[in-house]
């Protein structure tokens, strides 16, 4: 039995030892709820896009404050809105909208929030980052210079992409927007680069195919994907592409490169449009809200390319849009086409000649142009979009006249090649050292005495070819990207023996 002198000492420490303090929490109550919507009231010191907590009956739901009124606060609520009722209590909770962040990402398909989707078990991360940034500055930035090889010859040669660039892709429903996309990190393997892919508003049996692609082609131990399907709330849909650029600068932080897809921000747009009428925000052009160009100016200004005092990490962004009937006039096209630094334009009449990737070497563009090119690539793909262009003005000149002189007639069957050439199946991303071996070949009429439809073969066949036969060379155009004379002799001797092979077969 303790004595009662013992209890009466024991009260006496713990009562010198207490110390009151003072907590002040600011807590509002719902007083209307509906459509993922919430209008509270009480809430006097909240901020802008901070996260606020509804307590219910099934424990906490997470909202952010979007709409600061006078009498009244409008968030979004990222989750189950229903669980919400009138009358329910809010909390501030002085932070800014944030997900979880770190290496265990990788590999994992997560929701906007970083919540495990793909049954893998829960992401263990310590560090959190704020959805919204403000984007690095021009003093802390260098210019592109180091170039992203998509594998896709088309893009490679004409359109080339840069670390730290933004290239808008963009056309018409099922044309191959995600495909190049998709090419472009299967592409990034041993290219030390990691890649996000932000699903936003995608059918989840779409997205179960892409994992299982690249899972197959070994591109998920590089990659994570932010998944918003298209049965979420327009929320989450809103917060999809910040969350997966918040993930990339935490790499970009620590002095990686990142390619980061946002498919699309089309449906981004549509999701905000929905949360803006929501919230009686004023509607302007295709009622979308006064302020969709800043909605995406302020998610892309955050791809950069920082110089060696800030880290010299990069972002590489590449944002899908999709068009209606090919308009490129739209709101929304218009927006993100003057924001990007260029954009490949893919053309549905040419889907459906087969000639795919469908890219419109006329329409599309990158303003980063051949400083994203290694030498070797430079040097033979310069006359390459000039050619392409001259064939496609000739061609629609050559339907109307049957007689056309012997130079005329040469350029049209020089571009029918190149048409051929830049045919490629998805999922086989091509090397930069056999992208340069071909379109040697093509400038320096290797092929022209070659049956436009037996290119294919004789390509195929090449690069088969080379895999023993010029090994050194193109090791040589992959390791270093130079080009001299010395490797346009090894190039131009590989070419000539295989095609006597070939010819002599």
């Amino acid at each position: 039995m303790i004595s009662k002198d013992i209890i009466v000492e024991q009260l006496k420490e713990q009562i010198a030892g207490f110390k009151a303090e003072a907590k002040s929490k600011t807590i509002g109550f719902v007083t209307e709820v509906g459509d993922g919507i919430a209008k509270i009231a009480g809430l006097s010191d909240v901020m802008m896009s901070e996260m606020l907590e509804f307590q219910t009956k099934k424990g906490v739901i997470f909202g952010v404050a979007l709409n600061l009124e006078e009498d009244s606060v409008g968030a979004v609520i990222l989750g189950d809105f229903t669980e919400i009722k009138e009358g329910s209590e809010v909390k501030t909770t002085k932070r800014i909208l944030e997900v979880p962040v770190g290496e265990a990402m990788i590999g994992r398909v997560v929701s906007p929030l970083g919540e495990a989707l793909d049954g893998k078990g829960k992401i263990e991360t310590s560090k959190s980052y704020p959805i919204e940034k403000i984007a690095p500055g021009v003093i802390a930035r260098q210019s592109v210079s180091q170039p992203v090889q998509t594998g896709i010859k088309a893009i490679d040669a004409m359109i080339p992409i840069g670390r730290g660039q933004r290239e808008l892709i963009i056309g018409d429903r099922q044309i191959g927007k995600t495909a190049i996309a998709i090419d472009t990190i299967i592409n990034q393997r041993g290219q030390n680069m990691k890649c996000i892919y932000v699903a936003i508003g995608q059918k989840e049996s779409k997205i179960a195919g892409i994992v299982a692609k690249l899972t197959e082609c070994g591109a998920m131990e590089y990659t994570t994907i932010v998944l918003s399907g298209a049965s979420d709330p327009a929320s989450l849909l809103y917060i999809a592409p910040y969350a997966g650029t918040a993930l990339a600068e935490y790499f970009l932080d620590k002095g990686e490169d990142v390619l980061i897809v946002y498919d699309d921000l089309s449906k981004h747009a549509v999701a905000y449009r929905e949360i803006s009428l929501l919230l009686r925000r004023p509607p302007g052009r295709e009622a979308y809200p006064g302020d969709v160009f800043y909605l995406h100016s302020r998610l892309l200004e955050r791809a950069c390319k920082l110089n060696k005092e800030h880290g010299g990490g990069s972002i590489t962004a590449l944002p899908i849009i999709e068009t209606q009937s090919g308009d490129v006039s739209a709101y929304v096209p218009t927006n993100v086409i003057s924001i990007t630094d260029g954009q490949i334009y893919l053309e549905p009449d040419l889907f459906y000649k087969g000639n795919r990737p469908a890219v419109n070497a006329g329409l599309s563009v990158s303003r980063v142009g051949s400083a994203a090119q290694i030498k070797a690539m430079k040097k033979v793909a310069g006359k390459m979009r000039l050619e392409a262009a001259q064939y496609r003005e000739l061609a629609a000149f050559a339907q109307f006249s049957s007689d056309l002189d012997a130079s005329t007639r040469a350029k049209l069957e020089r571009g029918k090649r190149l048409t051929e050439i830049f045919k490629q199946d998805q999922y086989s991303p091509l090397l930069v050292a056999n992208q340069v071996l071909i379109f040697y070949a093509l400038i320096n009429g290797f092929l022209d005495d070659i049956a436009v439809e037996k290119i294919r073969e004789f390509e195929m066949g090449l690069y088969e070819y080379a895999r023993t036969n010029g090994k050194e060379v193109l090791g040589e155009i992959a390791s270093t990207g130079e080009y001299n004379e010395e490797i346009e002799n090894k190039l131009r001797s590989l070419i000539g023996d295989y095609k006597s092979t070939v010819i002599g077969s």
